[in-house]
């Protein structure tokens, strides 16, 4: 399943299926610590970020494509709080694994990526499926922002 997926996301699902359920959590706490800083311009105007209700803690994101079609480049970023670090480390996730990649690859992306990273075991369902409705929202907004008709 891992080919998939664009090298750095199929590294990342390589690192979490190589490790033992304690330590998948540990890395998922490592990428909620490295989660970047909103750039200026979104943290003094968070109305531009879009939420994600789906999650359990709130997070809201937004993409930034430049170009046109499946060769535009895509930046994704996150707001999330520190006091969440399960929703803070999925957004680590998706900004390490989708920030620089072109929206093609992006939109290619498999819906179920949450269960590819051998996370199941570790956090629950609901969880997970928080992971995916980010997921879905990033391809949605590149999908609108590069023009595909749907």
């Amino acid at each position: 399943m891992a080919e998939l997926l664009p090298a750095a996301l199929a590294e990342i699902a390589a690192d979490f299926a190589a490790l033992e359920i304690p330590e998948r959590l540990q890395l998922l706490l490592e990428f909620s610590r490295e989660l970047p800083a909103l750039p200026v311009k979104y943290a003094e105007h968070p109305e531009l970020l879009e939420a994600v209700p789906e999650c359990q803690s709130p997070i809201f994101l937004i993409t930034e494509v430049s170009g046109n079609g499946a060769d535009a480049h895509v930046s994704v970023h996150f707001s999330a709080p520190p006091e969440a670090p399960t929703t803070r480390g999925f957004a680590g996730i998706l900004k390490e694994g989708l920030d620089g990649l072109n929206a093609g690859e992006i939109l290619a992306i498999p819906g179920d990526l949450p269960q590819m990273l051998s996370l199941g075991a570790a956090v629950s369902p609901l969880r997970l499926n928080g992971m995916g409705a980010m997921l879905h929202r990033i391809k949605r907004q590149v999908h609108e922002k590069v023009g595909f008709a749907s």
